[in-house]
Order: C-alpha cells, then structure tokens, then sequence
C-alpha cells in the first residue's frame, strides 16, 4: 500500500475511491502509514490485521468478517473491542470465533479517558493490528489512540459527506428532503466525520421512507462498501494525496 502526503500530478484525469466511485475534495496532509513500519510487518506469511471498534449490534463488524472468510478481503480480524459491556458486537465476535474484549471506557460521555484510550492502543498493538475499522463506535477519537494509529484508522458514516455529520445522519437527511443519501468511508481524523473520503455508496430517499426505512437500506449499502473500500486498503490499492484517496 502506498500512502503519499503532496500534490496530485495535474495529468491525473480521475479521482476514484477503492471502489471506482468519483469523489472531489479539499487539500489535507495525511501522516503516510508507510513510515510507521506496519506495511513492511504484512508478508505471504503474515496476514493484514483488522481491528474493529464498535459500540452496538456489530452488523458491519458481521460484513466485514464475512468479506474476510469469504476471501473478498485479503486479512483478518485480530481483534474486536467495544466500550460498551453488553454491546451486541461482542457477541458477534465471539459467534464468528473472533476475539473481543470489553474495556471500561472512563467516566467521559463522547471519548475514552487516558487510561482507557492507553488500554485500547496497548490491546491493539499486541494483536499486531495494522488497520482500525470502526463500527458504530460512539466516541470521538483525539488522544493516544489516534495519535498511535493516524492514517491507519477508517469508519463507515450513514451520508454522503461532507452533507450530514455527526448523530443520526439519515434522520438529518430525511428532515432535510433530500431525494439522495448514501453511506461514506473515510480515515479518521481529529475532527468529527471529517477526514479524507475513500469511497460513496448512493442511497435513493423515497416518498414512502421513515426513519427506520431509510436507515435500513443505508445499512445495506454500508456492508457493501465497508468491505470494498477495507478490501482496497489491504490489497494496497490506495494513495492518499492530500485530501484525495485514488486507486493505483
């Protein structure tokens, strides 16, 4: 895989996702994962290492274990972690023999305190997790966790960004009439919903939808593109220049 931080050539006529699909974007210097040493640790003896994060039922997390057993994604689960003790997604994990652990997440509503994100990043490391795919995950990533693993952590958003950040993006969309949603991709980064965009799935809103409807057949599109754009990080398709993610 390569990650390049830098201007694009000016000959490049496309802008793709990992799926193929177009999307345009403002400059942003990404830390190029490559220098971090994980790369050179994936080998024909060494499976690329998921590590996912999530905070309810854990259906991506499913999709994404699926798309790993059926060969669609070349890698692994290492391992599943949750904030939440009950949380479905462990139970998930554990019916697809995947490990998971629940970690107590401090007394914090919207992030993990230093010791818990110290707890994450120290559990992440000795499964050797070369990527971070969240998976409904509640908590807003700012301290040793995303400094530890920046540019090498991805999550799945319920609207097309940058239209609809934050808390229950269908329902946004639907009050706001728009006729096309979807789901997005992207690294994680500091701010909320905000990093560079590998790739968009559309999603129609009908006249007839509700909430629970809409948010139903974005689900559908989100295990669809989950597993694509996480399939195109591990086959190591992906460039990152500036804000623009392209196939190479």
């Amino acid at each position: 895989m390569e990650f390049q931080a830098g201007a694009v050539d000016p000959g490049e006529a496309q802008l793709v996702g990992a799926v193929g699909i177009g999307i345009s974007l403002a400059p942003f210097a990404l830390v190029n994962p490559a220098e971090a040493g994980y790369l050179r640790r994936v080998t024909d003896a060494r499976q690329f290492q998921i590590g996912v994060l999530g905070s309810g039922k854990g259906s991506n997390l499913v999709a994404l274990a699926e798309g790993c057993g059926s060969g669609q994604i070349p890698a692994r689960i290492g391992l599943v972690l949750s904030d939440v003790a009950e949380a479905g997604i462990l139970q998930r994990a554990r019916e697809h023999n995947l490990p998971a652990r629940f970690i107590p997440p401090g007394p914090y509503r919207t992030k993990l305190d230093e010791a818990a994100e110290l707890a994450f990043v120290q559990a992440l490391q000795a499964a050797q997790v070369d990527l971070i795919a969240l998976a409904g995950f509640m908590r807003v990533l700012k301290g040793e966790l995303l400094r530890a693993y920046e540019g090498r952590i991805v999550n799945i958003h319920p609207s097309l960004l940058p239209s609809f950040p934050g808390l229950e993006a269908w329902k946004q969309a639907l009050a706001h009439g728009v006729k096309i949603t979807g789901c997005t991709v992207h690294f994680v980064d500091a701010g909320v919903d905000s990093g560079p965009i590998i790739g968009q799935l559309p999603v129609p809103v009908l006249d007839t939808d509700t909430p629970e409807s809409l948010h139903e057949r974005i689900q559908v599109a989100e295990h669809e593109l989950y597993c694509k754009c996480v399939a195109g990080i591990a086959r190591g398709e992906l460039q990152v220049h500036g804000r623009r993610v392209i196939s190479c």
